[in-house]
C-alpha cells in the first residue's frame, strides 16, 4: 500500500508536497471503485448513457494515475483529478435529468474543492469552490428543462441518495482525517525541534534577554547603574594542558564549569562566557538587584570551597584565581548568527585585573565591590597595587561570611 501511495515520488520533495502526493494518490484510489460500481449498476438498470460518465472517470482518471507515476508531474496530476471530480458528476446529474432523478450526484463534485483545500491551500481551493458553485447554479437552471429518465427504480433512487451521500461522506472525512493527523504529526516534530532551538537559545543567552532578541531586530543594549562582575582562572593552566590527555583535560574543565553552573543556579548569578580555563559571571544583569555584590561573594566563597576540596590530580593541587568588581556597565547582544552577550565597562576590566592580579587559592576584589560588602564579609586588606592601565589601586582578600549569634550582634 505504502509502494501504491508514493507514486510519483521524488527523492527531493519536501515533506509537505511529499504527504499531498500520497493523499491525492489515496483519494484517487479511493474513488476508482465507486466510479466502476456506479457505471456498472447504471448499465444493469438499462442506462447506458449514464454509465458513460462514471467509467469514463475512471479510465481518464487511472490514465492520469499512470502519467503521473511515470513523469512525475505533480502540477498536472493535481488539476486532473480535481477537475475530473468537479465535472463528470455534473455531466453525469444532467445525463439523469438533474437532482433528485441523479440522487443528487453532484455532491460528489464537493469533494473537488476540499481536496484544493489540501492539494493546493486556502486561496486556491477558493477558486475550485466557486468553479463548483457556478456548476450547481447552472445546474439548477437548466435543470427544468431535463427530461428525468424513466428506468431506474424509486427504490435505487433512494439507495443511490444513500450510496451518494454516504461514499462522499467517507472520503472526505478519511481525507481530511487523516491528512490533519499527519499535518498534527509534522507540527508536533516541528514544536519540538522549535523548543531544542529554544533551549540552545537559553544556553547561550539569558532567559530574559533570548525573548527580545526574537521579537526585536534591533540592538539589544542596556546600562546598569551598578552590578558586579566574576572572573575565575585556573593558575597554571598551560603546563596542566600540556601534561594531560586533551580528553582528561576537557572532562576536568567540563566537571569543574558544571559545578559553577550549578552555583548560577543557586545564587541567581549570569553566566556571561568561559574561554579555555577561565569563567566570567555576573549578578545584577540583566535583572537588577540590590544584593549583586553580596549574592557574587557568596558564590566566589563557593567556588573556593569546592576547588580547595578537590584531590590532587598527577599529584598536583588545582588552584583558581578568582577577581570580583562592581560599578555602572553595558550590557548588550553583539552578533548576527553566533550571538553573545556580553559586558563592556570599566568595573568589567577593573574584575578582570583583580583576577589576573590575584594569588593562588585567593579571591580578590577592588573597592567597590569592598565598599558595598564590607559589613557583611570579612575582608582582609592586601595594599595598594599598581595595575596595568588603572595605576594604583586599594584591593582586598574575601575571606569569608560574618556571621551573627542570637542576638543579631556579629
Amino acid at each position: 500500500m505504502k509502494n501504491i501511495l508514493r507514486l510519483g515520488a521524488r527523492a527531493e520533495d519536501a515533506p509537505e508536497i511529499r504527504i499531498r502526493k500520497e493523499y491525492l494518490v489515496a483519494m484517487a484510489f479511493l474513488i476508482l471503485p465507486a466510479g466502476a460500481l456506479w457505471g456498472a449498476i447504471y448499465w444493469v438498470f438499462g442506462q447506458p448513457l449514464a454509465a458513460m460518465s462514471p467509467w469514463g472517470y475512471v479510465v481518464l482518471s487511472a490514465i492520469s494515475i499512470l502519467i503521473f507515476a511515470l513523469t512525475g508531474k505533480y502540477e498536472f496530476f493535481r488539476f486532473v483529478e480535481l477537475a475530473l471530480i468537479l465535472v463528470i458528476p455534473f455531466v453525469l446529474g444532467l445525463t439523469l435529468g438533474g437532482f433528485v432523478p441523479s440522487s443528487a450526484v453532484v455532491l460528489w463534485s464537493l469533494l473537488a474543492p476540499i481536496g484544493a483545500l489540501i492539494f493546493y491551500g486556502p486561496r486556491q481551493a477558493l477558486m475550485w469552490f466557486f468553479a463548483y458553485l457556478v456548476l450547481l447554479a447552472s445546474s439548477t437552471i437548466v435543470e427544468p428543462f431535463l427530461a428525468a429518465t424513466d428506468n431506474l427504480p424509486s427504490w435505487l433512487i433512494l439507495a443511490f441518495f444513500v450510496m451518494n451521500i454516504g461514499t462522499i461522506s467517507i472520503v472526505a472525512f478519511i481525507l481530511l482525517y487523516s491528512f490533519i493527523r499527519e499535518r498534527n504529526s509534522a507540527l508536533a516534530q516541528v514544536r519540538v525541534e522549535r523548543d531544542k532551538s529554544e533551549n540552545l537559545l537559553l544556553n547561550i543567552l539569558p532567559k530574559e534577554i533570548a525573548p527580545r532578541l526574537k521579537d526585536n531586530h534591533t540592538t539589544i543594549a542596556d546600562s546598569y547603574e551598578c552590578a558586579s562582575i566574576l572572573f575565575a582562572d585556573i593558575v597554571n593552566f598551560t603546563p596542566w594542558s600540556a601534561e594531560l590527555p586533551p580528553d582528561e583535560m576537557v572532562e576536568m574543565l567540563n566537571e569543574i564549569f558544571s559545578y559553577f553552573d550549578s552555583l548560577l543556579e543557586k545564587y541567581g548569578v549570569e553566566k556571561i562566557r568561559t574561554i579555555g580555563d577561565n569563567y566570567m559571571c555576573a549578578a545584577g544583569v540583566p535583572t537588577p538587584r540590590a544584593d549583586h555584590a553580596q549574592t557574587l561573594a557568596r558564590m566566589a566563597l563557593d567556588m573556593r570551597a569546592y576547588i580547595r576540596g578537590r584531590p590532587p590530580r598527577n599529584g598536583k593541587k588545582l588552584n583558581f584565581r578568582i577577581g570580583i568588581n562592581s560599578g555602572a556597565l553595558v550590557a548588550g547582544v553583539i552578533g548576527t548568527k553566533k550571538f553573545v552577550y556580553d559586558l563592556w565597562g570599566d568595573p568589567v576590566n577593573v574584575a578582570a585585573r583583580m583576577e589576573s592580579y590575584s594569588m593562588p587559592g585567593k579571591i580578590q576584589i577592588g573597592y567597590a565591590t569592598f565598599h558595598l560588602i564590607h559589613e557583611e564579609f570579612i575582608c582582609e586588606p592586601r595594599g595598594i597595587l599598581e595595575v596595568k592601565g588603572k595605576g594604583k589601586m586599594a584591593t582586598w582578600f574575601l575571606v569569608g561570611e560574618k556571621h551573627k549569634n542570637a542576638t543579631g550582634v556579629v
